[in-house]
């Protein structure tokens, strides 16, 4: 199971390495919410009163969330095929 390669145990539900170095550059609160490991209800909340752990994108009625910011948080770097980095754009 990819989650429990990332290392450790995870709770169900919870995204692996590979799945995290997979999301498309913003992802919806509950996409977010899952990769740090909280359930969407509590996600919409923090986003709500201002306190999710990372900047959200208010966009109309919707909200994204900077998968380069989720990966900052969460300590996952992406790397290129021969281990050097890739520009991920969070610098922009």
């Amino acid at each position: 199971m990819a989650a429990q390669e990332a290392g450790g145990q995870a709770s169900a539900g919870a995204m692996g390495l590979e799945e995290l170095l997979a999301l498309p550059a913003t992802v919806n609160v509950t996409t977010a919410g899952r990769a740090l490991g909280i359930g969407r209800d509590k996600a919409y909340e923090l986003v709500r009163k201002g306190k999710f752990p990372v900047r959200t994108l208010p966009l109309g009625g919707t909200v994204r969330v900077p998968t380069a910011e989720l990966w900052k948080i969460l300590g996952v770097e992406r790397r290129g095929g021969r281990g050097e980095n890739v520009n991920d754009g969070s610098d922009v």
